[in-house]
């Protein structure tokens, strides 16, 4: 359990490195087998999906990747790797598996516009994206500066 003046929202930038990781990490596995699976004329295919194993692998697999590491972990290991995971809003506690659904459809929400969801993080006071505002999340760790420290409505302080 940590203190929540030891708490910081996760900021823009930091999100984004957090994402980059998960971005690489998700290549590294997913692009060696569609290459197996498709060869390389994969890559050069105006198609937008190949076939059922390309509708597998680049959309199944990631979303329940990274639901089952919300799930268990409240962060994937881009997050971990930058010390950031996600709470629930109001408690600090771990968020509802619901509402971890709710993020994730939320993602396709805050893409629609230009990515407008998630760059709102930069301007957010509690650094939330439309997915987190949508789902009841905030995504937090543990403060690096003299940064404001998390508030939770409630009072009480975070649960792992």
């Amino acid at each position: 359990m940590d203190d929540n003046s030891e708490l910081e929202y996760a900021g823009f930038w930091i999100r984004v490195w957090a994402s980059i990781i998960d971005s690489v990490l998700a290549a590294v596995i997913l692009l060696p087998l569609l290459t197996a699976v498709y060869g390389t004329a994969y890559w050069d295919s105006d198609r937008f999906v190949q076939g059922p194993i390309d509708f597998l692998l680049s959309w199944v697999a990631p979303a329940v990747a990274v639901l089952l590491f919300w799930v268990s972990r409240q962060a994937t290991p881009g997050k971990m790797a930058v010390g950031a995971r996600i709470v629930d809003a109001i408690t600090g506690g771990k968020p509802s598996t619901g509402q971890l659904l709710g993020r994730y459809a939320g993602y396709y929400l805050a893409m629609i516009p230009l990515f407008l969801g998630f760059i709102w993080v930069g301007f957010d006071s509690r650094k939330q994206g439309w997915h987190d505002k949508l789902a009841g999340t905030v995504v937090v760790r543990k403060k690096a500066g003299t940064t404001q420290a998390v508030q939770f409505s409630n009072g009480r302080a975070s649960e792992d």
